[in-house]
């Protein structure tokens, strides 16, 4: 049997193919870092070398590159921990390369050197640009070697107690591009039959005594310990000891969910790493910036889509010459009330036919939809293919009732159903999109719904904005849950 089909070689599987992804990185980004450069020059000099100069510019572009790739694995930008998931990486390689630029400003202006400004920036503008883009574009291939489940993915098992065990498989599995696939699991010794038995469709190899020989016959190169009364600090230190030398990574996953990690700060107190959480952050200057840009994006797109508002008003006239625009009340930020604009997409009585559509509700929880509803006029279903019937909503983000980016604004008959913890959508302003759109939209369940709007409220940032708002066109383009 050739070595790459053993047990073994299955096992370092994952392993081997992340080394090769960061030997891929790096060298995508030296090709990128070298087409910035030549971009430079040829952008500052047109071709010819700067008469009269006493720069040697055919030395300082590779010393430049060079001196790129060393920030970049000084700041830990190829850390196989951060690539591939998360904000991170990017925030990484933007610091790497703006350190650079600020670094290689001082030293020009301490030794005098005469390099072209013009060159510095264009190299230095595209590069961090090239570089973000390459990274992202990578990514996605990434992702999508990990969901079709191509030997992209650590092979985890799984300790704790079974309802923590059982939550911790589902958030794993909740987004398998994360590269984390459950092979086993191990639970406390009361809780195991004298026969094999399963968690769901998760073997249970044994007790908590025979995690090493588990991960072993499963060929698990990751161990993720999860809560446990019985797992004490004892335990796990002896634990970390028994992996040691088997290349076996140690994962401890806090019953604390849903928390981003710019929120989260470990701090070593006595030898305990001691994990501080900060709150929320629903006022200051972070969220003036926010509505800042808010009004200032929206304003802009108003103006350039005017023509194309004409254009849907017109349509939407000579379909049923009905309204062209629908207000409906919908409950934004602290339970306040205001009138959403959208472009009418159903016929004028559409409410009253509601009543009679109920049983075929196709969502649970408590929104109402039907991939065919027979309310939605002609024009109404382009509309909502391509996400067009909500543009005058810029309206709402302009007079300051939405933002862009932020939970889906939820109807008054919603709202008096909430729970606590559902309520706490509320606290910040509801957005035009959100992580519910570019996450499936409508073929999200309300669970899934309501617990990416909560991830929102809860982990905001302008960076985290951006990134929704990117992600929106793709979602928008692939019409994925648009109906």
């Amino acid at each position: 049997m050739p070595p790459e089909s053993t047990p073994e070689a299955s096992a370092r599987s994952p392993r081997a193919r992340q080394r090769g992804y960061v030997r891929a990185i790096l060298v995508l980004d030296t090709v990128i870092l070298v087409l910035a450069v030549l971009g430079g020059y040829f952008a500052r000099f047109g071709g010819d070398e700067a008469r009269g100069s006493e720069i040697p510019y055919v030395l300082v572009g590779p010393a430049l590159v060079l001196a790129w790739l060393t920030s970049l694995k000084v700041l830990r930008c190829y850390d196989d921990r951060v690539l591939g998931y998360g904000a991170d990486e990017y925030r990484r390689v933007s610091s790497a390369s703006l350190r650079l630029a600020g670094a290689v400003a001082i030293a020009g202006y301490l030794t005098d050197a005469n390099v072209s400004r013009g060159f510095l920036g264009i190299s230095f503008a595209v590069g961090t640009v090239g570089l973000v883009v390459a990274r992202f574009a990578a990514r996605k291939r990434l992702h999508r070697a990990r969901s079709r489940g191509a030997g992209w993915s650590r092979r985890v098992l799984v300790v704790g107690d079974t309802a923590h065990v059982l939550e911790l498989v589902h958030t794993l599995r909740r987004e398998p591009y994360a590269g984390y696939q459950v092979v086993g699991a191990c639970i406390p010794d009361a809780l195991l039959a004298p026969v094999p038995q399963r968690l769901g469709d998760v073997p249970v190899l044994g007790s908590f005594r025979a995690i090493p020989d588990a991960a072993d016959a499963v060929n698990a190169d990751t161990v993720a310990v999860t809560a446990s009364g019985e797992l004490t600090a004892t335990r796990l230190r002896r634990l970390g000891w028994q992996l040691e030398g088997t290349g076996i990574d140690l994962v401890l996953a806090p019953a604390l969910t849903d928390v981003a990690g710019p929120r989260i700060h470990t701090r070593p107190v006595a030898g305990l790493p001691l994990i501080h959480v900060e709150a929320p952050e629903f006022r200051g200057a972070r969220k003036i910036i926010k509505g800042f840009v808010d009004r200032a994006l929206s304003l802009a797109t108003l103006a350039l889509t005017l023509p194309l508002l004409a254009v849907i008003a017109l349509a939407i006239k000579l379909d049923d010459r009905g309204p062209v625009v629908f207000r409906q009340i919908r409950v934004g930020q602290g339970g306040r009330e205001f009138g959403v604009y959208k472009f009418r997409t159903m016929v004028v009585d559409a409410d009253a036919l509601l009543a009679e559509l109920a049983a075929r509700n196709e969502k649970d929880g408590l929104l109402f939809k039907m991939r065919d509803d027979p309310r939605v006029t002609r024009v109404g279903r382009i509309l909502r293919r391509w996400s067009l019937d909500e543009l005058p909503q810029l309206a709402n983000v302009l007079f300051g009732h939405m933002s862009l980016v932020g939970p889906r604004p939820p109807l008054p008959s919603e709202v008096a159903r909430y729970d606590g913890d559902v309520a706490r959508r509320l606290l910040v302003k509801p957005g035009m999109t959100g992580l519910w759109q570019v996450s499936g939209r409508s073929d999200l369940t309300w669970e899934d719904g309501i617990r990416l709007d909560l991830y929102y409220v809860e982990n905001w940032s302008l960076a985290a904005d951006l990134t929704i708002l990117w992600k929106t066109f793709g979602a928008v383009i692939r019409s994925r849950g648009a109906y």
